[in-house]
């Protein structure tokens, strides 16, 4: 919020350098703007919002520029190249320099890191890729982790829990788990075998055909044609028999992307896909999260669609075979281009994936301008504080209020300069700020709150505050030009009295109206707020308040 304002407040005073382009206050200004907007984009992606509304401010400008006969195409040129360093290259270097500082210094291993690939995880420290040599080829009688290349596709998984009653098959479930854990680990094994591999290795190679055995649980990889838990065109996959022993399902041809029959299989470097040998299905990890029952992790399927794609490809990340020589994993190393664009990708996919816990409050875009219910931060019950994030009445009721309050008065503007009503030279400077300054703030309003609307993620109260700022700075521009306005009807002396007495009935309005609510913030104790002696007895205005 402090960026955006920032770049508001630069962009405004940057408009207002207009008339001695390229001196030193006009360079500044621009600057800070391409600096606050990198900061706004920085802390979160909602700053994208800003970029937007200084973008479309900046074309409008620029067209003018172009219009200007006095201009030479020299000059529109020098202004165009001089928006593009100040608001797109030093924002972008800026960016760009902050994730790379963010690169060196968290550089350690963490609960997070099977959001992220294979070769980013071998730069973290304290990750058991990190420095580490492993067998370079797959063989028969490893025990691997396969890693689907869907970002935050998750690790191959199983446990002893069972798909739940009307589930396909009720028999073990397998799923894909964002985390390194026992239960990724698998034994690679041959169709005839059991117990016991063959004291040579032997390699395993595009086309084999090979079990996949859960070590901790010792039921094999399987699907048959029990359609899955939430893809329904795809196949149930399932844990399935008992320490290694099972049946024809359980049998997946592997196949290196790219590759011939008798390529070898490389650990960490080839995409491999396993395809079911029964129904031709491919393992796929579909993205979706799976119910409660399902531990809310990644639901595994067996595709019919053979179409490859990163969520029918698997990497062999761990890889433990003693019978192995073992390479150095130096070599996978990514660049800083490449780990900038996947933790991206990772944000991006994990941000819109984010849905509701039990019990959590979340609310509805068209909640937020009229304050109808607020956030529920701690305590439910009168031994514990208890703090509501809740919007100051006052504030965001004027605010709505002046909404259509603002559409009003530009309308009443707009009809009366149309219709050649005399007007002073005041209201003509008050009818220029309603439509250049408050249209410039309202769609900064609409800018930041509309998306939200389209949006398949949980949304917060507080995701309309960026907007809130918008809508508050309107508020001030809208009752500002009201209040002066009144010269047209009044006397100066009692114009005067009127702008004063207004702005102390707004001010003690908010202020009173905070020192009503200021409990939410600071937390209540006591009786709740149904009760007699409530702190916050009889201030639930709206009964979808829940303080």
């Amino acid at each position: 919020m402090f960026f955006i304002t920032a770049a508001v407040l630069s962009m405004v005073k940057f408009n207002q350098q207009s008339y001695r382009p390229f001196t030193a206050p006009w360079w500044v200004w621009l600057v800070l703007c391409g600096v606050s907007l990198s900061g706004a984009v920085g802390v979160k992606f909602v700053g994208l919002f800003i970029i937007f509304l200084v973008g479309l401010n900046t074309i409008s400008d620029l067209s003018l520029l172009l219009g200007d006969l006095n201009l030479s195409l020299m000059d529109v040129s020098k202004h165009f190249l001089a928006r593009v360093v100040g608001l797109i290259l030093i924002p972008l270097f800026l960016y760009v320099t902050i994730f790379a500082v963010h690169f060196v210094v968290l550089n350690k291993s963490g609960p997070g890191d099977g959001f992220f690939s294979s070769a980013f995880q071998s730069r973290l420290i304290g990750n058991n890729l990190h420095n580490v040599s492993i067998p370079e080829y797959l063989a028969y009688g490893s025990t691997i982790t396969a890693k689907n290349l869907r970002i935050a596709g998750g690790y191959l998984h199983s446990h002893w829990h069972l798909y739940p009653e009307g589930v396909g098959a009720k028999q073990q479930q397998v799923t894909a788990y964002l985390h390194k854990d026992n239960n990724n680990l698998w034994l690679v094994r041959k169709p005839e075998e059991n117990d016991s591999e063959s004291r040579t290795p032997v390699l395993v190679r595009h086309g084999d055909i090979i079990r996949l055995e859960h070590k901790e649980t010792t039921r094999n990889l399987h699907t048959h044609l029990h359609e899955a838990p939430l893809t329904k065109k795809h196949f149930q996959v399932t844990g399935y028999g008992t320490n290694g022993t099972g049946d024809s399902n359980d049998l997946w041809r592997v196949e290196v992307c790219g590759g011939q029959k008798g390529d070898l299989v490389k650990v960490l470097r080839s995409k491999v896909r396993f395809l079911h040998k029964a129904t031709g299905c491919v393992l796929y990890s579909s993205g979706k999260t799976l119910p409660k029952w399902g531990w809310e992790q990644v639901e595994v399927t067996c595709s019919p669609y053979l179409k490859e794609s990163p969520s029918s490809q698997w990497n062999i990340e761990d890889h433990f075979n003693p019978k192995l020589p073992n390479i150095s994993l130096s070599v996978l190393k990514p660049n800083f281009l490449e780990i900038l664009l996947e933790s991206h990708i990772v944000m991006i996919r994990g941000n819109s994936g984010l849905k509701p816990k039990d019990n959590e409050m979340n609310s509805k875009p068209w909640h937020w301008p009229i304050n109808y219910q607020g956030l529920r931060f701690s305590g439910v019950n009168e031994t514990e504080y208890r703090v509501y994030l809740l919007g100051n009445p006052v504030v965001w009721w004027i605010n709505l209020v002046t909404l259509g309050l603002y559409v009003i008065m530009v309308a009443v503007a707009s009809v009366a300069i149309r219709r050649g009503l005399s007007l002073n030279q005041n209201s003509l400077e008050h009818s220029q700020v309603l439509k250049r300054g408050g249209g410039l703030l309202l769609l900064g309003w609409l800018l930041h709150y509309l998306p939200f609307y389209t949006m398949g993620r949980v949304l917060y109260y507080h995701h309309y505050f960026p907007a809130m700022l918008f809508s508050s700075m309107l508020t001030g521009v809208t009752l500002d030009i009201l209040f002066k306005s009144s010269d047209l009807l009044l006397q100066p002396i009692y114009s005067d009295r009127l702008k004063v007495a207004g702005w102390l009935l707004l001010e003690f309005s908010i202020l009173y109206s905070f020192y009503l609510f200021h409990h939410l913030s600071y937390g209540m104790m006591g009786p709740l707020a149904h009760e007699s002696g409530s702190a916050m007895a009889g201030l639930k205005w709206m009964d979808s308040w829940d303080f």
